[in-house]
C-alpha cells in the first residue's frame, strides 16, 4: 500500500534524528549527513508508490534502504563529484557553525572520530598505508601495489581487512550507544 504524505511527514518527523544520526556515523560530516537525510525522503517521497508495506516499520526498513542506497551513491559519485567541481570553481553553500556543532552533538561525530582513531592506530603500518593510499589519496588498486611494491591482490586485500576492522569499530561504537 502506497505511502501518503502524512504519514511520510510523521516517519520524518518521528525517525529523521535516526538517519541523521546513521549517516553521520558513515560519513563523519555533519552537511554531508544533512544532505543525505535530505535526499532520501525526497527519494521516498518520489517513490512513495512503490512502498509495498502496510505498518510504521515496515515503511521504516523502506527508507533506511532507501539511505542505504543513497550512502552508496554518495560515496560512488564522491571523486567524480569532488574533481567536477574543483574544476568548476563550485561550492556548496555552507552550514553555520553551529548547525555543524549542533549535528555533532546528536550523532557524538567526537566519539566516532575517536573510535576510527583508535582503530587505525591499531592496525599495522601495512594496512594503514594501504588504507591511505586507496582511500585519501584515491589511487588505483594497482597504483597501490606499485606504490607498496606489492601484488595488486595483497594491496586489495590489506584495504579490505583495513576496513573491515574500520567497520567493526564503529558497529561496536554503535551497538553501545543503542543500549545505553
Amino acid at each position: 500500500m502506497p505511502l501518503d504524505l502524512d504519514q511520510l511527514a510523521r516517519l520524518y518527523e518521528a525517525r529523521a534524528a535516526d538517519l541523521l544520526s546513521f549517516f553521520a556515523r558513515r560519513t563523519l560530516q555533519a552537511e554531508v549527513s544533512i544532505d543525505l537525510v535530505a535526499e532520501t525522503f525526497a527519494r521516498a517521497l518520489a517513490h512513495r508508490e512503490q512502498f509495498r508495506g502496510a505498518s510504521d516499520d515496515e515503511a521504516l526498513g523502506w527508507i533506511f534502504g532507501i539511505a542505504r542506497h543513497e550512502l552508496s551513491a554518495y560515496f560512488r559519485r564522491g571523486i567524480v563529484a569532488r574533481r567536477a567541481m574543483a574544476e568548476l570553481g563550485l561550492a556548496v553553500p555552507a552550514l553555520t557553525n553551529a548547525d555543524y556543532e549542533r549535528v555533532e552533538e546528536l550523532v557524538d561525530l567526537r566519539a566516532q572520530r575517536t573510535v576510527v582513531a583508535r582503530a587505525l592506530a591499531e592496525l599495522s603500518r601495512e594496512h594503514r598505508e594501504a588504507l591511505r593510499l586507496r582511500i585519501v589519496e584515491e589511487l588505483s588498486y594497482s597504483e597501490v601495489a606499485q606504490t607498496l611494491g606489492t601484488t595488486e591482490e595483497t594491496a586489495r586485500a590489506r584495504v579490505s581487512r583495513g576496513l573491515r576492522a574500520l567497520s567493526q569499530a564503529t558497529t561496536e561504537l554503535e551497538r553501545s550507544t543503542e543500549h545505553a
